[in-house]
């Protein structure tokens, strides 16, 4: 059964029940202790893999494991733009917040995009709740949806943007800073180290799991209109070989070709950050690379 069928079948306030909290202390704790049982294990089997061997096209590159042990590491500690990777925080934030997901926002002029001037199928006038617009900006990475939701926050955007920030140095994300919700602005900086660190916090949201590996979604904007179609940015979930939790593409002329992602590789939970590529499948080809490699170099 795919995503959309299933999330159609669960009752409104269910879904809602299930998806848009973090899990609880008690559950990560467990969670910690499972990871921690297999660190010593894992620790020394990466040793196996030749670093030399693995050529990846991406600036910066750092894959983790689900113990926090070091696969592979090039440039990691190099702070550069993340571009709408940036969504996975501003999700973080609108779901500690708990506001009403079945809240009605509309787009206004002010969402949208006067820095890097692109386009959306979102009009001024459109309608979705807050749960629906935290999807779009999620799996197809819309900035007006982004934008939106900032300035929908007590406060305003600017108030938002520090509460990203606050929630970053709660993370010790010591080599980041966060400027605005959609990751449109270049000074959404940090490190593939910085990075991992979100992913593993994203993880802990049930929402953002779903919302990030869903391939595509319909929403209905207006009354008297038909339905729009948005599909996921990572084309990797239409690949079989992979098993992806949590994904985030981003893209920026400043900040090259991105994805940050959660995947298994071996039957290991991997996480895998590129920062920096050039080409619009360079991150995608770099990540079937790095697959192959500990799959090769592990005897997979």
């Amino acid at each position: 059964m795919n995503k959309r069928l299933l999330l159609c079948l669960i009752p409104a306030g269910l879904a809602l029940a299930l998806t848009a909290r973090a899990e609880t202390p008690l559950q990560i704790a467990a969670l910690d202790s499972d990871r921690q049982s297999t660190q010593a294990a894992d620790s020394g089997i990466w040793k196996a893999l030749n670093p030399g061997k693995l050529k990846l096209h991406s600036a910066a590159a750092l894959v983790v494991d689900d113990a926090g042990n070091e696969v592979y590491a090039k440039q990691a500690s190099d702070p550069m733009p993340i571009a709408s990777i940036t969504k996975l925080m501003t999700a973080m934030v609108i779901l500690d917040g708990k506001q009403s997901m079945q809240e009605k926002i509309t787009i206004h002029k002010q969402d949208r995009d006067l820095i890097q001037l692109t386009g959306s199928r979102l009009k001024y006038g459109a309608t979705l709740p807050r749960r629906e617009l935290l999807q779009l900006a999620l799996m197809a990475s819309e900035n007006r949806a982004a934008n939106a939701l900032g300035r929908a926050w007590p406060g305003g955007r600017e108030a938002f943007v520090a509460a990203m920030n606050r929630k970053a140095a709660s993370l010790g994300m010591t080599n980041s800073r966060f400027a605005d919700p959609a990751g449109l602005d270049a000074g959404n900086i940090a490190s593939a180290r910085d990075l991992v660190r979100l992913v593993h916090a994203a993880m802990r949201y049930p929402f953002i799991r779903e919302a990030t590996t869903t391939r595509e979604i319909s929403v209905r904007p207006w009354k008297d209109r038909g339905e729009l179609r948005y599909v996921n940015t990572n084309r990797l979930l239409k690949n079989a070989a992979w098993e992806i939790q949590l994904s985030k593409t981003g893209y920026l002329n400043e900040a090259g070709r991105c994805l940050a992602m959660q995947a298994e590789i071996i039957d290991r939970p991997l996480t895998i950050v590129l920062l920096n590529s050039f080409g619009k499948l360079t991150p995608f080809g770099d990540s079937n690379r790095i697959r192959k490699w500990i799959e090769g170099g592990l005897g997979s």
